[in-house]
C-alpha cells in the first residue's frame, strides 16, 4: 500500500533516523542529498547502508533513499551503497521525464542482480518538478516501467531555477508557477496510474496550517504527504486517510452497482451516481488500513 506520509530524515544522522523509527510514519526517506554536506556523503552512504541492515522496519514502515540527482554525478555512487541493503525504493531528485526513472531502473536491475535480489522489488519515486524542463515531461512516466509507485513534486528547486524569488505569495499561497507544478504532478499521476505525494508543508509549527493545507491536497487528489518533521506525521496519517463515513458511502456506491451490474448511473441517498464516482469509491475502499 502507497505510504500516507513520509518523512524525510538526514541520511547522516544515526540518531535521528533511529528516533524516526517510531514517529508513526508510514515511510522514511533518509535523505542523501540536498541535507547532507558534501564533505560528509560518504559517511551519510554508510549510515543510510547500516539504517536499512538493521532491523527496524516494524509494523510497515518502509525506508526509502533520497539519491541525488544525475547532474551531480553522485548517482550511481549513492546506488551501489545503498541497494544491496534492500531499501523499499528510491527517491530520484530533479527527474525530469518518464526517461530518468527509467534509467534508474535499469540501474536498479543491475544492481538488484548483483546482490542476488528479486528484480524489481526496489520501487521508484521520482520528485518530477524541480526543473523547467520536467514541467513539459510530467506526462510521460506511463512509460517508466513497473518500479513506479507514485509521484511528488518540490516548491524550491523549480522557482530557483527560473529565477524567481519565492516559491508563495505574501499570503502564503503557492505561487502560480507552483500551483502549475502541482497541478500537473496529480495529472501526470493519473497518466501514470500511481499515486500523487503531496510535497512538503514547510512551517512545521503550524499544525492548523499543515491540516489545511493537506486536506485541500486530498481533495485535489494527492494520497499521501511529505513530512519535514515528525510533529506532522499524525495529521497527514489522518487527514490522508478515508473517514468513517466516506468508506460507508464508498460500500454503498460499489454495492449499488454490484447488485445493478448493466447500470451506468444509480441513485444513492437521493443522488444520481455514476461510474466515476464507482471509481473513487474503489479507491476510498482500497486505502483502507487496519
Amino acid at each position: 500500500m502507497t505510504p500516507r506520509s513520509w518523512l524525510f530524515v538526514p541520511g547522516d544522522a544515526a540518531a535521528k533516523i533511529e528516533k524516526a523509527t517510531n514517529s508513526g510514519a508510514d515511510a522514511l526517506i533518509l535523505d542523501l542529498e540536498d541535507s547532507v554536506a558534501l564533505s560528509r556523503k560518504d559517511e551519510a552512504r554508510s549510515i543510510v547502508a547500516a539504517a536499512l541492515r538493521h532491523d527496524a522496519r516494524k509494523n510497515g514502515l518502509q525506508f526509502w533513499v533520497r539519491v541525488n540527482p544525475f547532474s551531480s554525478g553522485l548517482t550511481q555512487r549513492d546506488l551501489i551503497a545503498v541497494t544491496g541493503a534492500v531499501p523499499d525504493g528510491i527517491v530520484l531528485p530533479k527527474s525530469e521525464s518518464g526517461a530518468d526513472a527509467a534509467t534508474l531502473s535499469a540501474y536498479l536491475g543491475d544492481l538488484e542482480a548483483a546482490a542476488g535480489l528479486t528484480h524489481g522489488q526496489t520501487k521508484i519515486l521520482p520528485i518530477a518538478t524541480e526543473t523547467p524542463l520536467s514541467i513539459f515531461n510530467l506526462g510521460t512516466y506511463n512509460q517508466s516501467g513497473g518500479r513506479l509507485i507514485g509521484l511528488t513534486w518540490g516548491a524550491e528547486d523549480l522557482p530557483a531555477a527560473v529565477g524567481a524569488t519565492a516559491s508563495r505569495n505574501a499570503d502564503g499561497s503557492l505561487s502560480d508557477l507552483c500551483r502549475l507544478a502541482r497541478s500537473l504532478c496529480i495529472a501526470g499521476a493519473a497518466v501514470a496510474d500511481v499515486a500523487a505525494i503531496d510535497t512538503v508543508y514547510p512551517d512545521f509549527r503550524d499544525l492548523e496550517g499543515l491540516r489545511a493545507y493537506a486536506a485541500q491536497g486530498r481533495r485535489d487528489g494527492f494520497t499521501g504527504m511529505m513530512a519535514i518533521h515528525p510533529a506532522q506525521v499524525a495529521v497527514i496519517n489522518e487527514v490522508m486517510s478515508p473517514t468513517a463515513d466516506e468508506i460507508l458511502h464508498a460500500r454503498k456506491i460499489i454495492q449499488m452497482f454490484e447488485t445493478n451490474p448493466d447500470a451506468g448511473v444509480v441513485s444513492i441517498d437521493g443522488k444520481m451516481i455514476d461510474l466515476p464516482h464507482l471509481k473513487q469509491a474503489r479507491r476510498i475502499v482500497a486505502a483502507m488500513r487496519a
